[in-house]
């Protein structure tokens, strides 16, 4: 099994930024990408990000690209989520999750989620 909790979210301003983590714990050995989900209400889930663990490859949804940066603390089994320039439309609880690959997971193919950490922007 694979243990994944997030922490970071808030509230935040139209504009402004906010930083998300995502531990894991657990048998790592077989979560080969770790990324970011985001479901706003009313809509369906939608992949966000990832990244390999090991090369540190990253994967961009790309209603996000250029905004949000996946990063990950090697060795340490965390993942961050930079996010700025935040709109309204990014509003959702955002959910860390695993998969096989980074590709795997921009497929909605997850092996494990997180429980999700609510972001609201304002306006």
């Amino acid at each position: 099994q694979v243990q994944l909790v997030e922490s970071g979210g808030g509230l935040v301003q139209v504009g402004g930024s906010l930083r998300l983590s995502c531990a894991v714990s657990g048998r790592t050995f077989s979560t080969y990408a770790i990324g970011w989900f985001r479901q706003a209400p009313g809509k369906e889930r939608e992949f966000v990000a990832a990244i390999r663990r090991d090369t540190g490859f990253t994967n961009y949804a790309d209603s996000v690209k250029g905004r949000f940066t996946i990063s990950r603390e090697y060795g340490k089994n965390t993942v961050f989520l930079e996010m700025s320039s935040l709109k309204p439309e990014d509003t959702a609880v955002y959910y860390c999750a695993t998969g096989t690959s980074t590709q795997a997971m921009r497929d909605s193919r997850v092996d494990y989620w997180g429980q999700g950490t609510q972001v609201t922007v304002s306006s």
